[in-house]
């Protein structure tokens, strides 16, 4: 399985749009073939950063999720909106 952790900061006075974003991915990403778990959390301590959590079956999973129009869609409109970290690894 791969675990994939992106760490979302939001611009200022970006933070709604970015959320709107983010639930979208979500929604559409938990439909994906080989999706185990996506979920976004906001943070309780930041009003600016939240967190997307996803795990996939295999890497064949993750590349056919990233070519989507869905994830293409969103990710392109969150960069627009803040920036992003990730930390990807198979367990």
């Amino acid at each position: 399985m791969i675990r994939i952790n992106c760490f979302f900061q939001a611009n200022e006075g970006q933070y709604d749009a970015a959320l709107e974003a983010a639930l979208t991915l979500t929604a559409a990403s938990q439909k994906h073939e080989g999706c185990i778990s996506y979920d976004v959390f906001e943070s309780g301590t930041r009003a600016d950063i939240f967190m997307f959590c996803e795990t996939w079956s295999n890497a064949e999973a993750v590349a056919a999720h990233t070519a989507t129009e869905d994830f293409k869609t969103q990710v392109e409109k969150l960069e627009s909106l803040g920036k992003m970290k990730i930390e990807q690894f198979e367990f």
